[in-house]
């Protein structure tokens, strides 16, 4: 079955390239009364927001990836992995093809929908089965309907060094070779279906709260239930593994419990940092049944096992010397565990790569607000985590009030003239570092404090040296990797009670810090183009607020160079959610701020 054909309308937003890049225009040039095109008192075109943009928007964001967002034409790109997870979430090949015909401006080249349909056919073409345990060759079966496309994979060597092919010409595996023959098939193009299930482990009863709990019934929203509901998929061979894609703020935590509920089954829970574990812990207490005996703490400063245990990332990849082991791997098999979770699944280290392939018969769920990663590593967590089992836009959230709107500025500042000239000679990642650090930020951080005064203010950056100045200089308290635990979580409750309005945080306040009051954030560096940053510090001021109020979202960024370069890049992720950054330019000179641009 083919979509029907949809003849292309000159005035629609989007081009279709042959070389698989989409490109969105985000403007049109405004008509006036009389059918001409109006203009300003210059005699320029005058623009506005093309009418269908926000409907294309995020109709390409089930099935492209974005990569640039000047001004007025966004482009994006199709690519095998945003094809197969639009394919894990239900869509077809009719459903993508419909909807660029319906957006087109002019014909979609044939290439492009002919490799839409080959990806959308790859989906689930070839499969892993389980076979008799005692058969020869191995407990699992590669297989497939096309005996073409199962004779293409094992014509691959990286495919068929990992399996045993009999003289029938049936692929064979054991429970171990799993995960490394999921990496080598998406690498030759085959997103293989794992059918083969999984090994029960200890049951354990694990329930949300109810009634009889002090504190009153808890409930999931109807979106997280759908999520927990979706991964798990009524416990099917075909469910118990994927990753959930939710904005910061919007409970990923909720729908990790709502899982952990329907598993039922002991579960190791892999987090960012010892705080994120703490936050688990109490999230845990507090929403399900499980008591303190229960849940367990494995860092650095207390390793306890329980039936439900929770552990850092850098914890799992500790080890003495580049070259020696990691001495703590050995939790994975400590505990017969019926649930791994994989919290801000897209910071997964390489080595818990290594691991994770050795867990394809536990069930897997991944936590994150993108799946963006800057390795450009989306493949290995489409593979041994698991495809998309749910994602809700930001935009959509905010809409029902679930996250807070958020307003977001760009502050483009000159570097003053002697950092000017060490720019000039600088090579390229000194350039970024010196723009980065431009002194002058820190007069405009000041002059946004004062702006909002009396808000709960986050002032966030990359450099340590740029970030002890700015402790230095305003007498604010200061958070970075260093600052001990105890220090941070009284930190971390002074902002929360009022005591401690601001707080200069460093890349731990990246992710996993539970600040619900959060309601300005203030970028002052960031780590060059990241894409997966910038959503993060963006999630750390969007939990909803009891007053219904609103976000902003400052990126102070130096005015014609690498920093504002980067910025761009850093900002792709949020515009394809629907978010746009106005642009405000501080004025020159060594004085007082004026933040008179500013509304």
């Amino acid at each position: 079955m083919t979509a029907p054909t949809i003849l292309p309308r000159p005035d629609n937003p989007l081009i279709v390239q042959a070389d698989r890049s989409l490109l969105l225009h985000t403007v049109r040039t405004r008509v006036d009364a009389s059918g001409q095109v109006a203009r300003d008192e210059n005699g320029a075109p005058l623009t506005e927001e093309h009418p269908r943009y926000a409907e294309a928007r995020d109709a390409l964001s089930q099935f492209a990836e974005l990569e640039k967002s000047p001004d007025y034409l966004h482009s994006y790109r199709l690519t095998p992995i945003s094809i197969w997870n639009a394919a894990a979430l239900g869509m077809t090949a009719d459903d993508v093809e419909r909807q660029l015909h319906e957006l087109t401006c002019v014909p979609i080249p044939p290439n492009v929908l002919v490799e839409i349909r080959g990806w959308f056919q790859r989906y689930g073409l070839l499969r892993i089965e389980r076979r008799d345990p005692d058969a020869d060759g191995g407990s699992f079966e590669l297989v497939s309907s096309d005996p073409d496309a199962l004779a293409d994979a094992l014509g691959h060597r990286t495919v068929r060094d990992l399996v045993r092919v009999d003289d029938s010409g049936r692929a064979f595996l054991d429970e171990l070779g799993r995960g490394p023959l999921k990496q080598a098939l998406i690498r030759v193009g085959y997103p293989v279906e794992d059918l083969g299930g999984y090994r029960e482990g200890d049951a354990y009863p694990i329930e949300l709260r109810d009634e009889r709990r002090a504190g009153g019934a808890f409930a999931l929203r109807d979106y997280q239930r759908s999520a927990a509901e979706a991964f798990y998929q009524g416990g099917a061979v075909s469910g118990g593994s994927g990753v959930v894609v939710l904005p910061c703020g919007a409970g990923k935590t909720v729908v990790a419990l709502g899982a952990m509920s329907l598993v039922r089954e002991k579960t190791l829970i892999l987090t960012s940092n010892t705080v994120a574990v703490r936050q688990w812990k109490s999230e845990i207490l507090d929403k399900t049944t499980l008591d303190e005996s229960e849940v367990g703490e494995y860092t650095g400063e207390t390793k306890e096992v329980a039936p439900v245990t929770i552990t850092t990332y850098q914890m799992l990849t500790w080890r003495r010397s580049k070259t020696g082991d990691f001495e703590h791997f050995e939790i994975f098999g400590r505990e017969n565990w019926g649930l791994v979770v994989y919290d801000e699944v897209h910071l997964l280290p390489a080595p818990i790569f290594r691991v994770t392939a050795e867990l394809q018969a536990r069930r897997r769920l991944g936590l994150t607000a993108t799946l963006v990663r800057e390795d450009g590593r989306e493949d290995e967590v489409f593979c041994l985590i698991g495809p998309k089992r749910a994602e809700v836009p930001w935009r959509v959230l905010e809409r029902q009030g679930f996250i807070a709107p958020a307003r977001c500025i760009e502050l483009r500042i000159p570097l003053p003239i002697e950092h000017k000239r060490a720019y000039e000679g600088a090579d390229a990642r000194r350039k970024f570092r010196i723009a980065s650090e431009n002194p002058r930020k820190l007069d405009v951080a000041a002059a946004l404090i004062e702006k909002h005064r009396g808000d709960r203010i986050l002032v966030i950056g990359q450099y340590l040296d740029q970030l002890k100045e700015f402790e230095r200089r305003l007498g604010l308290p200061l958070i970075t990797g260093k600052t001990p635990n105890a220090d941070r979580e009284r930190l971390y409750a002074d902002f929360r009670a009022g005591r401690e309005p601001v707080l200069i945080v460093s890349k731990v306040g990246n992710f996993a810090i539970d600040l619900p009051d959060a309601n300005v954030a203030i970028q002052i560096s960031g780590t060059f183009g990241s894409r997966q940053e910038e959503a993060q510090r963006l999630g750390r001021v969007l939990r909803p607020k009891d007053d219904g109020g609103g976000a902003a979202f400052y990126a102070l960024v130096s005015h014609g160079t690498k920093d504002q370069e980067f910025a761009q890049k850093r900002q792709l992720f949020l515009t394809e959610q629907g978010y746009s950054y106005e642009i405000v330019e501080i004025p020159a000179g060594d004085g007082p701020v004026d933040l008179g641009g500013l509304a």
